[in-house]
């Protein structure tokens, strides 16, 4: 991802999105800007911040043992449980003392091009929302603490943060390449949903989308229904993923540094001249290539899911 073009893009610079790009179509709130930048943070309500502070209890029962040392680090260093929803300004103050990195309030999800930009300058987009009691255990759309307690203190171990900015930048080649769901199945199954073999032998989750539920904190690491694969970067963009339902398969990285060099030293130039338009692989898929871990019996998404009330065992 280090060598983007034949000359490097300019990262400070909003990059276009070409009309023939494969990507969604997202319908700009009329009160920001290019940037999708909200003016301003939510004035959070009490009961938001009770909210919070009820779904980062429940949390904290779960993650030890189950979260990646570096997470656990990261919501010390953060403080994140200091009381309701925080302060993307101090926040911003103090993971900037960290790695650089800073946290600016968008109104939902926003356009590939720009989240891709964002990132590359060192900024992280988190949803001005936060969710309700009614949507307490599952919201589709990242709110304010899928975003800020999943994804922010996994940004003040400086290997991971460098990583992110990395992807960011290498948003402006896979546009070129009309690649985004390439990469975003890397972002997927690394950033949202991946696992980490700590000391060789420890599993433990470092992917936002896992930390931030209760249900998958536990799936992913204990059940036997997933596959658990060592992380291969050519085979993960090339395998589709399941966006409302626990996943069938999750990959797993040696290190930090690992996954960084698997990424930021690929050509993805190559990589992309090969790639298909769709993908080729299935979610639970296992193929000669696996570096196999642990070969799931599928029995949740074969018994049908979450729709079916499936157990998640």
């Amino acid at each position: 991802m280090a060598t983007l073009a034949e000359s490097a893009p300019d990262y400070t610079t909003l990059p276009e999105m070409a009309q023939d790009v494969f990507t969604a179509p997202l319908a700009r709130p009329a009160h920001v800007g290019d940037d999708w930048l909200e003016p301003q943070q939510t004035d959070y309500s009490s009961e938001d911040h009770a909210v919070w502070d009820d779904l980062f209890a429940r949390q904290l029962e779960i993650l030890p043992g189950r979260a990646a040392s570096a997470f656990m680090a990261g919501l010390e260093k953060l403080d994140l449980g200091r009381g309701g929803v925080p302060e993307f300004g101090q926040l911003s103050e103090e993971l900037g003392a960290l790695t650089g990195w800073s946290v600016v309030p968008v109104p939902m999800l926003i356009p590939d091009h720009v989240f891709f930009w964002h990132l590359a300058n060192r900024r992280f987009p988190a949803g001005n929302f936060i969710r309700t009691r009614e949507t307490f255990d599952y919201i589709q759309e990242p709110d304010v603490f899928h975003d800020v307690f999943g994804h922010v203190p996994m940004l003040t171990d400086p290997v991971f943060a460098d990583y992110m900015q990395e992807y960011g930048r290498a948003g402006w080649k896979a546009m070129r390449y009309n690649r985004l769901k390439a990469l975003g199945a890397l972002y997927w199954y690394t950033v949202e949903f991946g696992l980490i073999l700590e000391g060789g032998k420890d599993l433990r989750a470092y992917g936002a989308g896992i930390l931030s539920g209760p249900t998958e904190a536990r799936f992913a690491v204990e059940a036997q229904s997933p596959n658990r694969i060592m992380l291969n970067v050519d085979r993960v963009m090339r395998t589709d993923y399941v966006i409302s339902d626990l996943q069938p398969t999750y990959f797993v990285i040696e290190s930090f540094a690992d996954l960084y060099r698997q990424t930021v030293e690929r050509d993805f130039d190559r990589l992309y001249r090969s790639l298909q338009a769709g993908f080729t692989y299935a979610n639970s898929a296992v193929i000669d290539v696996d570096d196999v871990l642990h070969r799931g019996t599928q029995e949740y998404h074969l018994r049908g899911g979450r729709g079916s009330g499936a157990a998640p065992v």
